[in-house]
């Protein structure tokens, strides 16, 4: 039987992006869900352009807010290329939506009745190569004697299935809020915002890789932030909101050495 043909062809970009590799920073900036990108084989998985442009695909903003936190951090970035519907980097493997067949109200007819071999493929190129790099550069910090900080960005919908999200952003954790609890305090302190504590989500075992796998597994400083898509769908509110997190971020982090 002949080789099963890659999902990636050999002229396209591989399933990260990096940048900042000095390490000067505590701060490792992940954004699981930076791009709509899909692999030309998968034939944009039965969907029109315009739903691929809508959050179903990918978190509007999140890219260009970690990449300028980073910038104005100093730190690591990872940002995933390809879309949450080839594969949610941010879903364990299996996760009844790591491959989803179904987004909000819209089916994904690519997605339907995969068979376990394309869904092996799908997490070889997409999701191990994307958590390898975070590992490494954890692993590395470590052996260094640096303990690192992981900060993971996200977007939400202001509507979900018809129901309005007053917050302007979430703070999200599972078992360890460290980092996340001064963090929200220093948000709410900023007077303007509706800030959710695990809203609109919450982080679990079972919903959640990303903070869940590199950070509370390996016992660091970690937190995952939800900021409303519409407040950062244009490069000055990602600039915005990047340098907000970019001030309070340190803080919060020093609260945790000072207790």
């Amino acid at each position: 039987m002949p080789p099963r043909p890659s999902l990636l062809a050999q002229d396209e970009p591989p399933p990260f992006e990096v940048a900042g590799r000095d390490g000067r920073s505590p701060f490792v900036v992940i954004c699981d869900h930076a791009a709509r990108r899909l692999p030309r084989s998968l034939a944009g998985l039965g969907l029109t352009e315009a739903a691929l442009g809508t959050h179903i695909a990918w978190d509007i903003g999140a890219g260009g807010v970690a990449r300028r936190l980073a910038t104005v951090l100093g730190a690591f970035v990872v940002l995933q290329r390809y879309s949450r519907l080839v594969i949610d980097c941010n879903r364990p493997l299996d996760a009844v939506d790591s491959i989803t067949t179904r987004s909000e109200r819209t089916p994904i007819p690519g997605n339907e009745n995969l068979a376990p071999e394309v869904a092996k493929s799908r997490a070889q190129e997409i999701f191990h190569p994307y958590h390898d790099q975070i590992r490494d550069e954890l692993d590395r910090r470590k052996a260094s004697g640096s303990t690192g900080i992981l900060v993971a960005v996200h977007s939400f919908t202001p509507v979900f299935l018809d129901v309005a999200r007053p917050w302007h952003v979430g703070i999200l954790f599972n078992r360890d809020a460290r980092l996340a609890e001064p963090l929200l305090g220093l948000l709410r302190d900023e007077g303007d915002l509706v800030v959710g504590r695990n809203q609109p989500y919450a982080v679990s075992d079972l919903s959640d890789f990303s903070v869940v796998h590199h950070g509370e597994r390996r016992g660091i400083p970690h937190v995952e932030i939800e900021i409303r898509q519409d407040l950062i769908a244009d490069p000055e509110g990602q600039h915005a909101w990047a340098e907000r997190l970019a001030r309070l971020l340190p803080a919060a982090a020093r609260s945790i050495h000072s207790d």
